[in-house]
């Protein structure tokens, strides 16, 4: 008998309890616990950030679904000039227009979208 052929004989059960044998030899028989708490712990703490994953992924579907992104400011209609089209805007975003110029317009409206 060769001993690929004793290897492919040896059942999942045996297999555990060899390699249970060979971490008692490894670690010894007082840290064998620490290990399996150990182990558990980190098996532990895997679940839970599987969890949290899949909890994250469903609430990124729901609110894709819903549109609930920020999709840019709100127009209420059409806009006949340039300014008019900053001050709707700018209305949208909560920023106040009256006495300002365009370009100022423009910058405090690129500055609260980006931020």
């Amino acid at each position: 008998m060769t001993l690929s052929s004793m290897i492919m004989n040896i059942g999942g059960s045996e297999w555990a309890i060899i390699i249970i044998l060979g971490l008692i030899l490894v670690f010894g028989p007082k840290k064998l616990p620490e290990l399996s708490r150990t182990f558990g712990k980190a098996s532990g703490e895997y679940e839970k950030a599987k969890e949290l994953f899949r909890l994250e992924q469903e609430n990124m579907k729901k609110h894709a679904n819903q549109n609930t992104y920020f999709m840019g400011p709100k127009i209420s209609g059409p806009v006949t000039s340039q300014r008019e089209k900053l001050e709707e805007i700018a209305k949208s975003l909560g920023i106040d227009y009256v006495d300002k110029t365009d370009d100022e317009l423009r910058f405090q409206i690129t500055e609260k979208i980006h931020h």
